[in-house]
């Protein structure tokens, strides 16, 4: 039995999307999130994201998205890699879009492909399958 020494915490970025709108309600809602292993990483994803839905935004805040994706996000990568959080918000009409990223330590659990299952997988009776519907 081969096990590979996992860190028990490594260094990374929690990336979120949230958006608050009168269809929401009060409360902001999660759209999406990911996990970045660098802060280059992190603001990629938001910048992916900001560019996809740029052409639909009314001109002042597009004007905004296209500042910050043509150099504005490099102090992002700045703000991040000295482990300090970092946010971006976009408002279109009456919804307001804000992408937030900012350090964590990944806690290391078992490998997602690890070939052996820990001892403790034996003691639970797997779910049944569900019939196939055709």
């Amino acid at each position: 039995m081969n096990h590979v020494a996992l860190p028990a915490l490594r260094p990374g970025y929690w990336c979120e999307c949230w958006t608050q709108s009168p269809a929401t309600g009060e409360a902001p809602v999660l759209l999406a999130s990911c996990e970045a292993d660098n802060a280059v990483q992190a603001v990629r994803w938001i910048r992916i994201a900001l560019r996809t839905i740029t052409s639909a935004l009314e001109p002042e805040a597009a004007a905004r998205a296209q500042s910050w994706l043509a150099g504005g996000y490099v102090s992002a990568i700045e703000t991040l890699a000295y482990t300090t959080p970092y946010a971006i918000t976009i408002s279109h009409r009456d919804t307001r879009i804000e992408w937030t990223a900012r350090p964590v330590l990944f806690l290391g659990l078992a490998h997602r492909e690890a070939a052996e299952l820990p001892a403790c997988a034996e003691k639970f009776t797997p779910r049944p399958k569900a019939p196939t519907p055709y």
